[in-house]
């Protein structure tokens, strides 16, 4: 089992930076690989960005290339989600996300908003 919390949202103005940061409790964090995804309301939860159990691959959507950067210290348990330049759109809530083969978890969510 890993436990996620999420944290470091807010409400900030278009072209401002935000950092996410989520937490891990539980088994063994860096075994997994970690991930960042948001749903916007009414909208289906999107692929942000993932990194690797190592650090060392990481990989982003299109929308959010060059703009947002994640990160992980493994000694801390903890993932970042680096966050420039906002848009309004990209206003959702971002969940944080561990992934092992078949093992699967969510954190609870942290809101993001940028207004124009």
């Amino acid at each position: 089992q890993v436990q996620l919390v999420e944290s470091g949202g807010g409400l900030v103005q278009a072209g401002g930076s935000l950092r996410l940061s989520c937490v891990a409790s539980g088994d063994t964090f860096r075994h997994y690989a970690m991930g960042w995804f948001r749903q916007a309301p009414g909208k289906e939860r999107d692929f942000v960005a993932t990194i690797s159990w190592s650090g060392t691959n990481t990989y982003y959507a299109d929308s959010v290339k060059g703009r947002f950067t994640i990160s992980r210290d493994n000694a801390k348990n903890t993932v970042y989600l680096q966050m420039n330049s906002l848009k309004p759109e990209d206003t959702a809530v971002y969940y944080c996300n561990a992934r092992l083969a078949f093992l699967d978890y969510w954190g609870q969510g942290t809101q993001v908003t940028v207004s124009s």
